[in-house]
């Protein structure tokens, strides 16, 4: 394990940021990028900065993302997966009144970051036979009053499903990690009952610990109710 190479986009706090202790823990280098530069040098100290890589990057410029696999490339040699996790939260107000300046920065990222990173990595993970993972949500799978979030996850869920079919017989494996309510900075409060976002990890790790001919396409992963 110990030459296998994950890139994390959203890295710096959240699911990313537990991905990455995850990974570490599991044996792997990292490719960390995020927007916070300070956040991500502090995680690469916890981590052990020889076997990390940070890149500060803002997912929706795609000559930042080439940058990043170009420096991931020459730091390490290669690209084994891909968790392609930044992400933004929507703002109230439902489609009569949300924040529409927060409804643009929140697509951009959310669908056409993914999208950049995919295009960015993919012709070095086609060259490994490499492993896709973004990060959905069960707000993709369901009907949420007014909430344009659920509908850019909506969006997620169709690019794994069509990414997987254009990448079909080439060996590599697309994973949909789709969580329910996570406690992280996401949030301004914490959920009154949700997932860590270490649950999340621990999802993302499973699917990649998975052998070659295991494709693990989706995990939806929801907090248990609380007993009444």
């Amino acid at each position: 394990m110990h030459d296998r190479v994950l890139l994390i986009t959203g890295a710096s706090s959240g699911i990313g940021a537990a991905t990455a202790r995850a990974a570490a823990r599991e044996g792997y280098q990292l490719v960390l990028a995020a927007r916070s530069a300070d956040k991500l040098t502090s995680l690469a100290q916890e981590l052990g900065p020889e076997n990390v890589l940070t890149c500060e990057v803002d997912v929706t410029d795609l000559s930042q993302q080439q940058a990043m696999v170009e420096q991931a490339i020459e730091t390490f040699g290669h690209i084994d997966a891909v968790f392609a996790n930044a992400g933004r939260g929507g703002s109230p107000g439902g489609f009569s009144s949300a924040d529409h300046v927060a409804w643009r920065e929140m697509i951009l990222t959310n669908i056409y970051g993914v999208g950049l990173t995919l295009q960015a990595c993919l012709p070095e993970l086609k060259r490994r036979q490499g492993h896709i993972l973004l990060t959905g949500s069960a707000a993709g799978r369901t009907t949420i009053p007014g909430s344009m979030y659920s509908a850019t996850k909506w969006a997620v869920t169709g690019i794994g499903y069509n990414l997987r079919e254009e990448l079909r017989g080439t060996g590599m494996r697309v994973t949909l990690i789709e969580p329910g309510m996570v406690d992280t900075p996401f949030f301004d409060e914490p959920p009154e009952y949700a997932l860590a976002d270490r649950d999340i990890a621990n999802a993302v790790i499973y699917a990649l610990s998975q052998p070659p001919h295991v494709d693990v396409n989706e995990i939806l992963v929801r907090p248990t109710p609380p007993r009444e």
